[in-house]
């Protein structure tokens, strides 16, 4: 069975905010199995995996990592490639709801972030990780600006042909920072975490510390993953 089934159900789980002594109670089998099939122990039966498909309101397929559409009781990210007129009113609903989705995982995410980042206390790692940060949101804020030519450009002091070059370099040494921070060594004036200063982190932890922004992370965890499967 897939790699990908154990990490989905327990996201799922975690997700929902359910314990596995609940869900174990729900689906009729003990918490300890459940714990099995999480840690990936034990590869559960065919009739299982459509029993907790139907569980979660997601498909087999999705459980298994074959794809990022649960598609039981959710909605398509794909836009079709031509919209009709009768049918604009609903693209814009759809679209709607998508932006209220993404919104949501993308602000609690972060709110996580940087709550760890206060309880790591580190001036350093805070920085460069707001640094990224800041870089992130000026390439989307500038991709978006461009989008129609007739925007004054003077917002912005670096030109059109440097802006996209030279912010993604930044963004990459930022991110080299951030690395070589959290792994404990120096990168120019910050030195690196110590270990014992580093937050002691595991699903169990975040959903406990954060239970009103963990489903969230999740979500975006698994959506990100998705996506990066597309490219391997």
């Amino acid at each position: 069975m897939a790699n990908d089934f154990p990490r989905m159900v327990m996201l799922l789980r975690k997700e929902r905010g359910l314990s596995q002594k609940q869900v174990a109670l729900d689906l009729n089998i003990s918490q300890a199995l459940l714990s099995h099939y999480e840690k990936g122990i034990r590869e559960c039966g065919l009739d299982f995996m459509v029993k907790i498909a139907d569980y979660f309101n997601v498909s087999c397929d999705y459980l298994l990592g074959r794809t990022s559409e649960r598609s039981i009781g959710g909605y398509s990210y794909t836009a079709p490639t031509a919209v009709s007129a009768p049918e604009a009113k609903n693209e814009e609903k759809r679209s709607s709801v998508v932006i209220d989705h993404n919104k949501k995982l993308i602000s609690d995410s972060l709110e996580i972030v940087f709550r760890l980042l206060e309880q790591a206390d580190h001036k350093g790692l805070t920085a460069e990780v707001s640094s990224y940060l800041m870089v992130t949101v000026y390439k989307l804020i500038r991709a978006i600006y461009s989008t129609n030519p007739k925007n004054p450009q003077a917002m912005f002091s670096v030109i059109p042909e440097l802006y996209k070059g030279v912010s993604t370099a930044l963004q990459s040494v930022v991110e080299a920072n951030i690395n070589c921070i959290a792994s404990g060594k120096t990168a120019g004036d910050f030195r690196g975490i110590d270990s014992g200063a580093a937050p002691s982190l595991s699903p169990d932890i975040i959903s406990k510390t954060y239970p009103e922004l963990a489903h969230s992370l999740y979500a975006l965890i698994r959506e990100v993953e998705s996506n990066m499967k597309k490219l391997i």
